[in-house]
């Protein structure tokens, strides 16, 4: 399932984005949720929780895509 996730500004970090769709409670649990699950950022595994992704990245997990994109009128929305 593909989602567009709408950012305001040049980047969100991957532990953000985490935290923003609801796969971890809090920014600390980025880490550990990166060490134990396989998050790809445009086809490529990413351990990194700060990580930068921009307009047009692709974040993978667990049978989702998230595409990174920009809107000037909205901050960290989820689109189907």
């Amino acid at each position: 399932m593909k989602k567009n996730f709408t950012i305001k500004g040049e980047y969100i970090t991957l532990g953000q984005l985490l935290k923003a769709v609801d796969l971890i409670n809090s920014g600390g649990q980025a880490k550990y949720f990166l060490a134990e699950n396989k998050v790809l950022v445009n086809g490529s595994p990413s351990g990194e929780r700060g990580k930068k992704l921009h307009w047009g990245d692709k974040v993978s997990f667990g049978g989702k895509v998230w595409i990174i994109g920009g809107d000037s009128s909205a901050s960290g929305k989820s689109e189907d």
